[in-house]
Formats: C-alpha cells, structure tokens, sequence
C-alpha cells in the first residue's frame, strides 16, 4: 500500500492564495493539485474513482489526523483577571493601594484594593459569561459525509454516511442539494451542481460547478469550477468529487491562523488618553504636596499620607467598577431582551460610539433568495406571457429532471406565476440545467396542438439568444436591452420557444437551435423585511450606512435605491487598488456602495474610515469577513455565521437583522453616556477639591482635611456615583454618537473644576467668618483642635453638598424620560446631601476629627451654594451651546 505523496509535481501552477502554500509546507501536508487534471490528482492521491479501501483511510486518518478545525482555547480566569489589570486606571490604583499600605494608611489601601478586586472580578466574570453564551451558539460545518468506501482492493464500493471527522485526504464523496462541502475538494462528476460560496467570498448568487479536464491558470481559486470548498454548501444538483484538503490544511482553517490581534478600538484610545493625563497630575501631586509643605510649613514625611489621601482624590477610583457594572447591565439586558450578545465588554461602549456602520449586501439589505420584478417581451415592454413561458419551464424540469427541489430562480418564478399555469400543459421531457450550457429546457404538449411539441427554454440571456434565429443587428439590440436591465441590478433570464414535431426519440441539447425569442424575466433581490426601517433608525441616530459587498454594482446600488438609501457613485474595489492610505480615506468617507470587494478590501476600507477619524462597526458572516471583523472597532456577525467568523466576532446577533444592531446601538450609547457623565463629573469635583486643598494646606498652620476624612468622603462620593450605572435617560441624550474625547473631557474638567475650587475657597471665607462671629478659636487667630475639627466639619459639608448639586446639574440628559420614575442619580444625590449636613452633628463626628458647626455657617453656605448653582447652570448652556457637552 503506498502513501499519499508530499512532493509538488514539477511545473505545475498553483493560483492558491499564500495561506494555502503554507500549509502545504507544513510536515504532513497536502501535494499540490490546483492546475493538474483530474487524472493526475486521482494519481496524486493514490485513489481511483471507486475510493479508498477502508485500511488505507483508517491509515491516512492517522496520518493526517481527523479532520477538524483546530479549536480556539478558552481564555482562563488568571489571564481574564491580569487582562483586567492592565486598564491604566486599575493599575494606577493597585499602585496607589500599595503606597498606602506602605505608609501605614491601612483603611485607605484596604478601600482601594478592594475596588481594585471588585472591578477585576466583575469584568472578568462578564467576559466568561459572554463566552459560555456564544459557546451555545455554535453550529458544526457538517456532521456526515456520504462517502465511496471498499472493503479490499477488489472490492466494490459502497456508499456510507460517516462523520466529517473521518475522511481523509483520496477519498470520494458524493454532493446533493442542502449538503455542506465538509473538506477542499476536486470535481470528477457534476450535474447541474450550483455552489453558494458566500461564507467564503460574499457572493449572494450560487455558482455553477463542473468538473474540468485541464484548469485554467487565471483567476483565483474561487474563481475554478472544478474546486469546491469547506464551508461552502450546495444549491443544487449533483456531484462526484474527491477530497484533496482535510482538517487545518484546508482554506476555511487557514483564515485561523491568520494574525487575529487588532488595532486599539475606539473605547481603548479613549480612556488611555484621558487616562495618563491624569496619570501625570498624580504622580506630580505627592512631590509637590510634600514640598510645599516642607518649604512653607516646615512639615516633613508626616504629611506623606496626606499626599497620597490627595492623590486618591484625584483619582476617579470609581472608573473600573462604573465602567464594568454599566457595561455588564447593559450586555445582560441586550441578551435578555434583544438576543444580542457582547463577547468583549468595551465593545459595547463602541457600539455608542460607532458613527459608521458597515455591512455586506447579501442577508442584512435583502434576504438570501430573489423574487420576480417584471416579465418583458423582446421590446422592453411588460408581457405576462413571458412569465407564463418561463413557469412552464421552471415546472416541468423540476417535476421531470426528478430535482429534489427548484433552484432559487425557479422558485421566484413559480412563486409569481402559481402552479396551476404550468400544469395545464402535459410535460413530455426535460433538459435541467448545465453549467456550461447556461439553461434548462423543458418540452410539453400543449391542448390542442396534436402533433406538436413545444420547446421553452431559459436561461441565460448571451446563450438562449445564441441559440435563436436572429439577425446580427436584432441579436446586438436584444443584448444591449438585457444590458440596460442588467446595470439597473436586475438579474435578467431569457425565455424562448420552438415548435418541434412530436417524437418517441429522446429529446437533446442538439435541439436547442432554431429558438424563438419571448422575452425576458427580470427578478431582483428580496429585501430584508426590517431593513428599511433600521436605516432610517440609523440615520436618525447620526449612523452612515456603507456597503460593502462582493455583487456586481448595479445589484447593490438597486438594494439601496429600493430600501430608500442613495447609493450615490458606486465604486467598485478594485479601483482603489492603486490609490493612497490618505485618498483612500477621502474616497471611503464620500462614498456609499463599494462593490466587487474582496476580503482586503473591505478591510483597507474600514481601516481608511478609522484613520479618518470615524469609529466603525462591521457586520459580516463569512470566512472572506474575518480581515474586516478585525479591522473594525466593534465586529458582529450573526449566530449562523461560520464558527471562525463568530470567535472573531465582538457581538453576536440571534438574527442577521439591522434592528437588533440598532438596539445594540442604542444601548451602548446609554452605557457611554453614563461613563462619560460619571468622568465628567468626578474629575471636575476631584479637580476642585485638590486646587482647593493645596491652596488651603499652604495657608493654614493645620492640615485644611484629615486622611480619614478624606476617605470617609470619597467613600460617600464614591457610592453615591454607582448611581450612574443605573441612570435613565432621556431619548434626547441618545441621537448622537458617544465618545470618550480627552480633549473635550479635559476643557469640561478643567473649567468647572476652577469653579469647584472658587466655590471651595469661598466656603473658607464663610467658614473664617462664621467662627470669628463665634468666637472660636480659628477667627480669633487660634490652631486648637476645635477650631480645626470646626473647619474639617464644615468643609466636609460643603464637599458633600456641592458634589451632590454636581450630579444633578452636569449629568447628561437631565429630563426624565415621560413616565419616568425618579432617576437613582437624584436619589444617591439627595442622600448624599443627608450625609455631608448630618454626619458632624452624629457621634461619628468627633471620632472622625469634626465638631458641630455654628447655626450662623448653614445661611451663608446656603448663599454660596445659590451663587454655585447659578454659576453651574450658566457654564452647562454655555458648554451645550458651543456642543462641548459630551
């Protein structure tokens, strides 16, 4: 018994792609086989047209291992919990935690490392969550095979179902309508076989297959009748074919091993840069802090954990926990109510921010099948008889070629024309239809016509017109008329007809001359049911709409003039080719339909709109998606998408519909804006608080807050902020897309922080004046203890106060929605304000370092408060109007 043969055959070519020539090379792998004839790959494979013999399949299983697409191996909890820790914020408060420890300020490093934990926990968790739900989700490419085995040498063969797993390399399968091409393979026999290749090249319509004695060398390897491949799955017809790739040497596997790491999605960019802005103000206040004390006060190290209580201030320590809860709620309710699902939580954030949303053709615009758009006679005039003739083709070489079922074309055509039409004629033969011959013919009796047989053929327009008799002139005119059909993306059949005297002899394709030209049936893609509305959706939600498809340009721009969407200009991909990274930008960014794509174009495209500054989203299901899956910043595909596509995928849809990615959308930008509303909030708060705390500290003789008192007050902060997990807003806040831009952030923090600090140190001059009033011992000049405690009273209360009138006044939509319970946010405020006004007056006052304040500060604080809000109130309309908002 020999072995299958590692050597490439001298001179042969091999159009494959650079995937399939390296796993060629690999130990073990296949021969070459593209350009040889059938013949030499049989010889090649040392197999025969009656398949292996069972000994030498189980040795070749062994050999070449089953066949199987390598899994990708599930991400433990170890690396989920380090990758969480290289958020710079968790990292900069894991720092944080340790330089408190360090210093002895237990309950501060206590605090700290306990968000840390609890925000590596929940983002962990909800990852791991995504992960089992998109596990459930996945289908198997196939999971039998019909297969020619023999049992000896001399053995008949024998037709049997194995497992896809077990076929190897020679062995001979058998193809029929519905099955799934379970390896690579080689055509020896075809009939009728038409392919849907879209999983691997995007094409909407089937492609006809049939076995070639000597392949061309042009063209790609899609582009070879005589190849089908894994992933791929039969429209109709019949085939004979011999597998030549198995396992992880076959294309659909190599797209695994291509480079799956992508570029920083729109969420990463975002926080890094606000992030180690932040980073720096924190690592400079300790020094500065310790220095201006040392200088100014003659304070040593003792102050060290001050400055670090002040660093922490700064901090939005809240972030990761905020980030991952409103995040992770989000995702849950979109698997709850939308079956939408979020593998990787940034991505729902974005979803919010996507501003362009990319998508093929095929399945998402229209449905997968075409359906009759107008019967034409040979005029260009609307004929019913045409359509009558061309159901009476469709009928009878369904019911006579003994098809399992009607192609899609056919059945458009029946479903237009019912069945009742064609069975009025009384079927006598059937020619179904050939790849190479390009049509079917059905012949029938017609009532009344004794003596007769009519031939009605159809299919495609350049060979029924070839077969008719017709003038060079009339043949030129009916070619450009199914050519003006045909630019206007209709999928244009001709119908023709022959009377033939009747006969017992068995009618051929020799017959089909002489035809009579009826007309043309012209059939268009169906449109997806909820398309139209979805775009509209995303029109109204600031959402650009670009397709991106492998159809010819008519087809697409047609999908999009029937749905209400301009197509504008189509261009076609290949005319980008030559074009630079900054032209291509300029060009993605003014057009609409891009049609003839391939896989890299579709990901150069998506490339160019990101670099253009637009964060994209990509929809895609198929092996020829996966570079644009992972160019994108959020890739989704839906559950039926081949397996590859749905790992590599960031959100998975129940149903390849707009509507849920509209949903998906929306809900990222309610997890967005609550981020951003959170960062806004706290860092202006923080900022202020800091100016205002490195001011005072420099002119009083005492620490202006005690570190326990600015841990309890971070503490109350902190929590009432959870709020903005779970805040409502209005619809109004949703229209735009959110992004997290540091620079705006950082202008938003830096002026309403400057006012947090003026509102701080007037609140110290209340303070002086309410004590000198009352004869304490801070107005008459003193640095006792109770004068401290009744200035570390009363400015607690004032931060507490003014933090709360922050988050009701600078949060994102702050009208409810109608019918709308009272929002958390005003709840966590109001209690916040409970807090900061009776906390010195408790019994936990004194142990905290704070003493009861005079009646005569409560008035005065009311006015600095008033005059704070005013100035709140002016500065958010002056920041909404000049659209700095966000």
């Amino acid at each position: 018994m020999t072995s299958v043969p590692e050597a490439v055959t001298a001179g042969s070519t091999d159009p494959a792609g650079p995937g399939e020539q390296e796993a060629r090379q690999a130990p073990g792998g296949p021969p070459s086989w593209s350009g040889l004839t059938s013949l030499q790959v049989l010889r090649q494979l040392d197999s025969g047209p009656r398949g292996l013999v069972e000994a030498e399949a189980g040795e070749r299983l062994a050999r070449f291992g089953e066949n199987t697409v390598p899994p990708w191996r599930t991400v433990s909890w170890p690396r989920r919990l380090g990758g969480s820790l290289r958020d710079p914020f968790t990292a900069v408060l894991l720092c944080l935690g340790l330089v408190s420890a360090a210093v002895s300020a237990w309950g501060t490093a206590g605090v700290i490392l306990s968000l840390v934990v609890v925000s590596c926990a929940l983002r962990a968790g909800g990852e791991r969550r995504a992960d089992r739900s998109v596990a459930e989700l996945r289908k198997l490419v196939a999971t039998t095979a019909t297969v020619l085995r023999r049992t000896a040498e001399d053995g008949a063969p024998r037709s049997r179902e194995l497992p896809v797993t077990e076929l190897v390399p020679g062995d001979v399968i058998r193809l029929a309508p519905g099955d799934l091409v379970p390896a690579d393979v080689r055509l020896l026999r075809a009939s009728g076989l038409t392919v849907h290749q879209a999983p691997l090249t995007g094409e909407s319509a089937p492609v006809a297959k049939h076995p070639v004695d000597v392949p061309e060398p042009e063209g790609g390897p899609f582009d070879q009748p005589q190849l089908c491949f894994q992933g791929s799955s039969v429209a109709s017809g019949s085939g004979t074919a011999v597998v030549v790739r198995t396992g992880a040497r076959t294309r659909f596997a190599a797209t695994r091993t291509g480079p799956g790491r992508r570029a920083a999605s729109a969420f990463d960019q975002s926080v890094h840069g606000i992030s180690w802005v932040l980073i720096r103000f924190m690592l400079l206040t300790p020094p500065l802090v310790l220095m201006a004390n040392a200088a100014l006060r003659g304070r040593g190290f003792e102050t060290l954990p001050f400055a670090v209580a002040v660093a922490v201030g700064l901090t939005p320590e809240m972030l990761p926990v905020i980030v991952t809860t409103t995040l992770a709620r989000g995702a849950s309710l979109l698997a709850r109510d939308h079956r939408v699902i979020v593998k990787r939580l940034p991505a729902l954030h974005d979803l919010g921010a996507v501003d362009v949303l990319c998508l093929d053709k095929t399945g998402t615009l229209t449905q997968d099948r075409p359906v009759l758009h107008r019967a034409l006679d040979a005029w260009g005039r609307p004929d019913t008889e045409v359509l009558r003739w061309a159901g009476v083709n469709a009928w009878w070489t369904l019911q006579l070629a003994d098809l399992p079922a009607p192609d899609a074309l056919d059945e458009a055509i029946l479903d237009a024309v019912g069945e009742d039409a064609p069975s009025a004629y009384e079927g006598v033969a059937a020619l179904p239809f050939d790849p190479v011959r390009r049509l079917s013919t059905a012949v029938v009796r017609r009532p009344g016509r004794l003596g007769l047989h009519t031939m009605v053929v159809k299919g495609a327009v350049e060979a029924v017109i070839e077969r008719c008799a017709l003038a060079e002139d009339e043949r030129a005119r009916l070619l450009a008329l199914a050519a003006r059909e045909a630019h206007g993306g209709l999928r244009l059949l001709a119908v023709a007809t022959a009377e033939r005297p009747a006969r017992i002899r068995a009618f051929t394709t020799a017959d089909e001359r002489g035809l009579t030209l009826l007309g043309f049936v012209a059939l268009r893609d169906a449109l997806a049911p909820t398309a139209a509305d979805a775009l509209e959706v995303f029109a109204d939600r600031g959402v650009a709409v670009k397709i991106l498809t492998g159809d010819h340009p008519g087809t697409a721009a047609r999908a999009c003039r029937d749905l209400g969407l301009d197509p504008g200009a189509v261009l076609c991909a290949d005319t980008i080719e030559g074009v630079t990274d900054d032209e291509l930008a300029d060009l993605a960014r003014r057009t609409t339909v891009f049609a003839r794509c391939a896989p890299e174009h579709k990901a150069r495209i998506i490339s160019a709109l990101r670099a253009g500054g637009h964060t994209t989203g990509f929809l895609g299901d198929g092996v020829n998606d996966l570079p644009a899956l992972r160019a994108a910043d959020v890739g989704i595909c839906p559950r039926d998408a081949v397996d590859v596509a749905r790992e590599s995928a960031d959100v998975v849809l129940a149903e390849k519909d707009l509507t849920a990615i509209a949903h998906a959308i929306t809900s990222g930008r309610h997890s967005s804006v609550n981020i951003a509303t959170y960062l806004r909030i706290t860092l202006s708060s923080n900022l202020g608080n800091v100016i205002a705390m490195l001011a005072t500290g420099l002119m009083l003789p005492f620490l202006p807050m005690l570190p326990s008192q600015i841990l309890v007050q971070n503490l109350c902060f902190d929590a009432a902020q959870l709020a903005f997990a779970f805040d409502r807003l209005h619809p109004s806040a949703l229209r735009r897309p959110t992004v997290l831009q540091p620079r705006r952030i950082l202008r938003f923090i830096t002026g309403f922080g400057l006012l947090g600090a003026a509102a701080d140190l007037a609140t110290f001059g209340v303070l002086a004046f309410a004590l000198h009033d009352a004869g304490g011992p801070l107005g008459a000049g003193g640095t006792g203890e109770a004068g401290e405690a009744a200035f570390h009273a009363g400015w607690f209360t004032e931060n507490l106060l003014t933090q709360a009138l922050v988050m009701l006044l600078l949060r994102t939509g702050r009208r409810p929605a109608p019918g709308a319970p009272v929002s958390p946010v005003r709840r966590a405020a109001a209690g916040l304000a409970v807090i900061g006004i009776l906390l010195p007056l408790s019994p936990l006052g004194p142990l905290l370092g704070m003493t009861a304040l005079p009646p005569l500060y409560y008035p005065l604080l009311g006015a600095v408060l008033a005059l704070y809000t005013v100035a709140l109130r002016i500065n958010r309309s002056r920041y909404e109007k000049a659209g700095t908002g966000r």
